[in-house]
């Protein structure tokens, strides 16, 4: 199977009241571990990368080995790129494939970021391929871009709906009180704010920063809308995890098939894990009989 436009899928996940989990991926074995895992779990699966990794990796190396895991796995898999700030950047990602882009003008006045957002939407929509935006700002540390807390605004939902009409996006991120990164404490999620964007917008709805974020809670914002969730911190952690247990075990280790190997056994099994608590697990064979 092609890479696909995660358009269809994520429509028809918030009919069904599920969400498509989207995994930051950050080399070979991240890759891989998301997409046997969600072939494991028969889940349409979002794998994406943010313009830290297109830099560590390439983009023409992400794009060729997930290109290559949609041939081998019979579920949707769409490859994402997130909260890339730069246009030159997301051409140069659907060059190479990608089909959803995230173009974040979330630190641009709105008229600005208004105007960037419907220059990459004519570009991407020419070329099939569906556009995020972000409207207000999520807290925490992605790549190396810092947004304090302090200076994390939550989406209002008319200006929500003023956006998504005036930038023509396929799908919108929203700010209801995550973070990236992990949480000090359990985040306490605006969910009457969630209900209001969704019944003045008419696309589908992301949560970014969902690492740590309570099964329960998830679970809340789907059934009051979201549809697509964003992890990448929930990866990293057991990755790097059964990375050291393996060279406390063994401090002579060489071999990265061994470290790597297990690191990606550890990997999927939170890739797993996540696509359980959206509720997608079988969707991919649900959608092949629509």
């Amino acid at each position: 199977m092609s890479l696909i436009n995660p358009i269809f899928f994520l429509q028809k996940a918030r009919e069904k009241g599920v969400a498509i989990a989207a995994f930051n991926v950050h080399n070979l074995e991240t890759i891989q571990a998301v997409a046997e895992g969600a072939a494991e779990e028969r889940a349409p699966v979002i794998i994406q990368t943010t313009p830290g990794t297109l830099k560590h990796a390439g983009i023409p190396y992400i794009a060729a080995c997930v290109k290559e895991a949609a041939k081998i796995y019979d579920i949707p898999i769409a490859l994402h790129v997130d909260h890339c700030p730069s246009y030159k950047t997301i051409v140069q990602c659907i060059q190479h494939g990608y089909t959803s882009v995230m173009i974040d003008g979330s630190q641009l006045p709105y008229g600005e970021n208004v105007e960037l957002v419907r220059k990459v939407v004519e570009t991407a929509h020419y070329c099939g391929v569906a556009v995020e935006g972000e409207l207000g700002r999520i807290g925490g540390v992605e790549d190396d871009v810092f947004v304090d807390e302090r200076d994390a605004a939550f989406t209002v939902p008319s200006e929500a709906k003023e956006f998504v009409e005036a930038a023509g996006i396929d799908f919108l991120a929203i700010a209801i009180g995550t973070a990236h990164g992990m949480y000090k404490g359990e985040p306490k999620l605006d969910f009457q704010r969630l209900s209001s964007i969704k019944e003045v917008v008419d696309v589908p709805l992301v949560l970014h920063g969902a690492s740590g974020v309570p099964e329960a809670s998830i679970r809340e914002a789907i059934r009051r809308g979201i549809c697509k969730i964003n992890i990448a911190t929930e990866l990293k952690i057991p990755m790097a995890d059964a990375i050291k247990e393996c060279f406390k075990n063994n401090p002579d280790e060489n071999d990265p098939r061994n470290y790597m190997g297990n690191a990606k056994q550890a990997v999927k099994k939170a890739v797993r894990e996540k696509i359980r608590m959206c509720m997608s697990n079988g969707f991919a064979d649900e959608l092949k009989r629509l």
